[in-house]
């Protein structure tokens, strides 16, 4: 850059050359300048300020931090008395949990001291709340701990009471048709074709043709199709090696491979295969061996009335 400096007195002009260099060094000149005056002003404010106003900011800082602490301790506060609620409430939920558990205890026929707790429900609680003074941060996490153990030993108690009514659900205990068995019972008997001493696997009904014939648990239809003895077939796969056998039926309502529910109607009563006349023909077996229905049948005509409705529910 150059600049021509001309003047009244000389005749001549005068040259000035300015670099980029001059122009970087008048540039760090003012910078620093500037710095030196910002730092002064600076040192000279707070020198004063400390020696003036020290007290009015000290107060002014103290009154704002408890205020802040003061803000900080009623949102504890208001948080404590929420979780506290909804503690309360969550206990309360825990008592009507032990009434409906000791009454699927009861309706399952279990007894109340096989249920962890002894299984009893506690009484019933209520009315305004008084409370001396709010829970403490501790005491709120030491009720919500014992809550924790609590909820723990009721989700064991559902857990047993549920494998109680599966396997229930499992055991053929609901009359598969509503009449006696008696007509011929389970075991040895004198063979009404050939006179002649035969076991007879099963039990009997006698009912008249088409009378509902329903399952007497919950399982798997494995067979349903004609059978040279026994007629129209239908077994039942219960799980665990159980199934059941119902022969000589007039009507199969069911299929092989369908799941059905205790109760469900799957055939009716008839007269086919090797029969002298209108009845059920009702077999349990366990891994292929037949037992006697009777220790079933007699459960399902004591208590199968409860047990059938906690199943409905």
């Amino acid at each position: 850059m150059h600049i021509i400096l001309v003047s009244d007195r000389m005749a001549t002009a005068k040259s000035i050359v300015i670099t980029w260099r001059h122009l970087a060094m008048a540039a760090f000149g003012f910078l620093a300048v500037v710095l030196s005056l910002s730092s002064l002003f600076s040192y000279v404010t707070v020198r004063h300020a400390a020696e003036i106003r020290l007290p009015f900011l000290q107060d002014l800082l103290r009154a704002t931090n408890a205020a802040e602490a003061a803000r900080s301790n009623e949102f504890l506060r208001d948080n404590l008395n929420a979780m506290a609620i909804k503690l309360g409430q969550i206990q309360a939920q825990m008592i009507r949990i032990d009434t409906l558990g000791a009454r699927l205890a009861a309706l399952s026929g279990l007894k109340p001291e096989t249920l962890p707790e002894g299984g009893k429900a506690k009484d019933g609680r209520g009315g305004p709340l008084v409370q001396a003074r709010p829970l403490s941060a501790i005491e709120l996490q030491t009720a919500l701990d014992t809550l924790a153990r609590q909820v723990d030993t009721r989700g064991d108690t559902l857990a047993l009471l549920e494998s109680e009514r599966l396997r229930k659900s499992m055991l053929p205990t609901t009359l598969p048709v509503a009449a006696q068995w008696n007509a011929s019972g389970f075991g040895w008997r004198i063979d009404p074709f050939t006179g002649e001493r035969a076991m007879h696997e099963g039990v009997d009904f006698s009912a008249e043709v088409g009378t509902p014939m329903v399952a007497a648990a919950s399982g798997v239809v494995i067979t349903a199709e004609r059978h040279p003895e026994y007629g129209n077939l239908i077994e039942i796969d219960h799980g665990k090696g159980v199934t059941t056998r119902y022969a000589h039926a007039s009507r199969i309502l069911v299929k092989a491979g369908m799941l059905v529910r205790r109760g469900k109607k799957i055939g009716e009563v008839g007269n086919t295969g090797r029969s002298t006349g209108p009845h059920l023909h009702f077999e349990v077996r366990m891994s292929g061996i037949a037992l006697n229905p009777n220790r079933f049948l007699l459960d399902a005509q004591a208590g199968s009335s409860n047990f059938v409705a906690l199943n409905r529910r």
